[in-house]
C-alpha cells in the first residue's frame, strides 16, 4: 500500500476514519514473512519491488526467533551507522552477500520499523480496519516483549504533535516527513491510498547543465562549490513548467568548449542508477532558488528538487558551499 505526496497535512476527513500520523522513514520499504507450519523455512524479507533480501540481512533472520509463526509485517528497513541512520550504509548492506553480509551485520546493524500488521497466526488481516490492525500490532510488541532490531513505529492522532514531528524530527538523518493513514482504512496493496508530507526547505544552487536543450530546457542539473572552489553536482530538478522553461531559455548560455568544470563528467538518470543522462552544459553563472527535502547523501540530494525562481540578486559566491545541506539563506 503506497502513499501519494501532499504539500501540507490534509484536513480531517480526507481519509476514512480518524487520521493517524507516523514519521516517514528514509529507508527501504519491506515486508517480513515468518514461516507458517507445515511449511518450514527462515524469515523472508521482501522489498517493495519484490526482491528477496533476507540473505543480505542475517541479523534480522537470527532475530526472527522472537517473532510468532505466520506473521506478515509491513514496515521500513533502516541501518544504523556511526550513531545515526544511514541510507548509504543500507545500500551497502542490500548489495552484500556471504561473509561481507555477515560482517556488515555486525558493523552496521539493521532495524525493522513496523508500521502495519497484515497477517497474524496465519490469518490475513487486509480487510480489517487499520485502527484494529494497529491495536493488534501494539499488543504483539507488548506480549512478545519485542526489542531491537524490531521497532514499533511511533504514531499519534494529535495534529499539533504531528506538526512538531515534521518540524523537529526531520532534523534527524533518516526521518524525512510524515505518513498519514485513516483508522478505518483497509489495506489495499499497490494503491496510493495513504498520504505523505515531506519537509521541504528553500536554498540555493548553481545551474550547471540542463536536459533538453538550452532553448528548451526540461530539467536543471545543479551544483555547489566545494572547499577547493570546484563545482560539484548536488541535485537534478523536477521537470520545469513551460513558462519557467521559456524564461530560463532567455538567460541560459551554452558553455564554452573545454572550459566547463563538468566537461567529461557522466551523469545518471537518478540516484543509484547506472543509466546515463544526456545533459547540455551551460555557463555556471546563474543561481537558482530550489525547494529540497531532507534526503541528503554525501552532499547531494537523492530526490529531485523543485526549481522556485532565479536569484539574480546574488552571485555564485553567495551560494551555500557543497555539503552544507539546505544551509539557510544565501550568504552575502
Amino acid at each position: 500500500m503506497l502513499a501519494q505526496a501532499r504539500e501540507t497535512v490534509p484536513a480531517p476527513g480526507a481519509l476514512p476514519g480518524e487520521q493517524r500520523f507516523q514519521p516517514k522513514w528514509d529507508g527501504y520499504r519491506a515486508l517480513v514473512f515468518t514461516p507458517w507450519p507445515p511449511s518450514p523455512g527462515p524469515l523472508l524479507l521482501q522489498s517493495r519491488r519484490g526482491s528477496l533480501l533476507h540473505s543480505r540481512f542475517p541479523d534480522l533472520v537470527t532475530a526472527a526467533a522472537h517473532l510468532p509463526d505466520g506473521l506478515v509485517l509491513d514496515g521500513e528497513l533502516v541501518v544504523w551507522a556511526q550513531g545515526q541512520m544511514s541510507f548509504e550504509a543500507l545500500q551497502r548492506r542490500a548489495a552484500s552477500s556471504g561473509r561481507t553480509a555477515a560482517r556488515l551485520a555486525v558493523e552496521t546493524p539493521a532495524h525493522f520499523i513496523a508500521f502495519d500488521l497484515l497477517q497474524l497466526d496465519g490469518q490475513e488481516l487486509l480487510h480489517v480496519p487499520y485502527g484494529e490492525r494497529r491495536a493488534t500490532l501494539e499488543h504483539l510488541f507488548v506480549d512478545r516483549e519485542l526489542r531491537a532490531p524490531w521497532t514499533l513505529c511511533p504514531e499519534t492522532t494529535d495534529v499539533a504533535v504531528a506538526q512538531e514531528w515534521l518540524a523537529s524530527w526531520t532534523q534527524v538523518p533518516g526521518v524525512e516527513g510524515l505518513v498519514i493513514r485513516g483508522s478505518d482504512q483497509r489495506y489495499r496493496p499497490g494503491a496510493r491510498a495513504l498520504y505523505k508530507v515531506r519537509r521541504r526547505e528553500t536554498t540555493e544552487a548553481v545551474i550547471g547543465a540542463v536536459t533538453g536543450t538550452v532553448r528548451r530546457p526540461r530539467t536543471l542539473v545543479l551544483g555547489r562549490l566545494d572547499a577547493a572552489g570546484a563545482l560539484r553536482p548536488v541535485a537534478r530538478s523536477t521537470p520545469l513548467r513551460p513558462e519557467v522553461a521559456r524564461d530560463l531559455a532567455e538567460r541560459l548560455m551554452p558553455a564554452q568548449p573545454d572550459h566547463h568544470p563538468w566537461e567529461g563528467v557522466r551523469f545518471t538518470t537518478s540516484w543509484g542508477s547506472r543509466t546515463s543522462l544526456d545533459v547540455v552544459l551551460v555557463e555556471p553563472d546563474l543561481v537558482a532558488e530550489i525547494a529540497v527535502d531532507t534526503a541528503l547523501e554525501r552532499g547531494s540530494w537523492r530526490h529531485p528538487v523543485r526549481f522556485a525562481r532565479l536569484r539574480l540578486d546574488i552571485t555564485v559566491a553567495n551560494v551555500p558551499p557543497f555539503g552544507a545541506g539546505a544551509g539557510g539563506p544565501a550568504r552575502g
